[in-house]
């Protein structure tokens, strides 16, 4: 029995090509089916360990110890639901989010919606720019503004990619993201932080978030994790399996990717979690509870530790995170710039204009402020991310929703109640964010 999906499509992102490109065996065993469907969950995994991120974490380590991983988990569950969603419509509609919002909104209902996509790239970019000429700065010792033109030659590794084909991109995104991993586990290894607390920290806790300071920050490592361009990017790069069209092959595709998107979101947990533990040990600990900047976590790791390769690894893990969340950013750029406005245009050139439009805001901010620019950009950043999410989330719940678009594969009932608490809860979460962090209120 085939499938009947509701209209077909032009292909999804920059390198277009890839499309149904990575072949399956629906023979193989079931681990080397599983091996063929990994690797759209770690690209998007990608997205929630970028230096926006680290700031969020790192602040939340040093002020308070523990007492907000647990804050850090319950997000990261919650872009597991999200992420999960943007997936299967890919995989059922051989659509992305993009494509259909342009298809089923009116043209100016849909130009809203690629212009709000576009500005949450811009503002992730942003974060990639400032995280990487920090990095710049701190491994080679030049000016902050030194290090952000450094940024802008990130191009040069994008027309480095060209002709290479989707699993190398994630070949090399599996590189990067484990060298941040394998930095982590040795850090924590030198800091050696008090696990009981750890534990006692997992545990939800009204208390630790009872106060404005604290939810405060509780509200921006929400608002940080479920980035909107992600949700875009997702729907698009599962359909560069080359799955059958009949409804068993969609299924047994959705396991599989299912398990890829949480297995590689798992990991993006756990680096998050890295994160703050890393700063709840070296700096709340030790008394240094009022770390908010990125530049003072690095200064202050040697002398804690002991050894300034501490240090060292963490400029390193860094600048892989900045470099990383580039590539990413790249292809969701297409993959918005292809759905909403039907254009093509060559990978180096859409990251050329991105990292130019984020390049001006980075370079003004530092010549203006100096070294403090990194940390109020970087919470800027996470404002404008967090303010554009409602946007792409109310598209993709209603579309998961709706049996003649899905068929047998919308959403059920549990799931539509989970999602539609998200984004409820988000929602509000991240306008209370946005009012706190410009004043408009207390």
């Amino acid at each position: 029995m085939q499938f009947k999906l509701p209209t077909t499509a032009t292909a999804p992102f920059c390198p277009s090509e890839v499309q149904g490109t990575v072949a399956v065996s629906p023979s193989a065993p079931f681990w080397k089916k599983l091996l063929q469907f990994a690797g759209p969950g770690l690209l998007i995994s990608i997205g929630y360990m970028d230096p926006g991120n680290w700031a969020t974490d790192i602040e939340a380590g040093s002020r308070y110890g523990y007492s907000l991983l647990f804050v850090v988990v319950l997000s990261s569950l919650a872009a597991m639901v999200l992420q999960c969603l943007s997936m299967r419509l890919g995989i059922v509609t051989g659509q992305d989010l993009a494509q259909l919002s342009s298809s089923r909104y009116s043209p100016m209902v849909a130009r809203g919606q690629w212009l709000l996509a576009e500005l949450s790239i811009v503002a992730c970019d942003l974060a990639e720019v400032l995280g990487g000429a920090l990095a710049f700065h701190l491994l080679f010792k030049c000016s902050l503004t030194v290090g952000v033109l450094l940024t802008a030659f990130d191009t040069l590794i994008v027309l480095g990619l060209k002709g290479k084909n989707f699993r190398d991109l994630e070949a090399i995104m599996l590189g990067l993201v484990a060298t941040i991993g394998l930095g982590y586990v040795i850090e924590l290894a030198l800091v050696q932080p008090h696990w009981p607390s750890v534990m006692q920290g997992l545990v939800p806790s009204w208390s630790a978030v009872s106060e404005r300071e604290p939810l405060y920050l509780a509200i921006g490592i929400l608002g940080a994790t479920v980035m909107p361009h992600n949700l875009y990017l997702h729907s698009s790069i599962v359909q560069t399996r080359a799955v059958k069209r009949d409804a068993r092959s969609i299924a047994s595709a959705i396991g599989l990717s299912r398990i890829d998107t949480l297995v590689s979101l798992t990991l993006a947990l756990l680096i998050n979690a890295a994160i703050l533990i890393l700063a709840a040990a070296a700096f709340n600990a030790t008394g240094h509870n009022q770390v908010t900047e990125i530049e003072d976590a690095y200064k202050l790791l040697a002398p804690i530790v002991g050894t300034g390769f501490a240090a060292v690894l963490f400029a390193i893990t860094l600048l892989a995170s900045g470099q990383s969340s580039t590539f990413t950013g790249t292809i969701a750029g297409q993959v918005i710039m292809e759905g909403f406005l039907k254009m093509k245009i060559p990978c180096w050139q859409r990251r050329f204009i991105t990292r130019a439009l984020a390049l001006i805001p980075a370079l003004i901010g530092v010549s203006m402020l100096g070294n403090d620019a990194v940390g109020k950009l970087l919470v800027a950043s996470q404002v404008v991310l967090s303010l554009q999410l409602p946007f792409a989330l109310y598209p993709l719940i209603r579309m998961t929703d709706d049996r003649t678009l899905m068929g047998a594969f919308a959403n059920r009932l549990p799931t539509r109640v989970l999602a539609w608490f998200l984004f409820v809860a988000i929602s509000v979460a991240n306008l209370w964010l946005a009012v706190q962090t410009f004043g408009w209120i207390g």
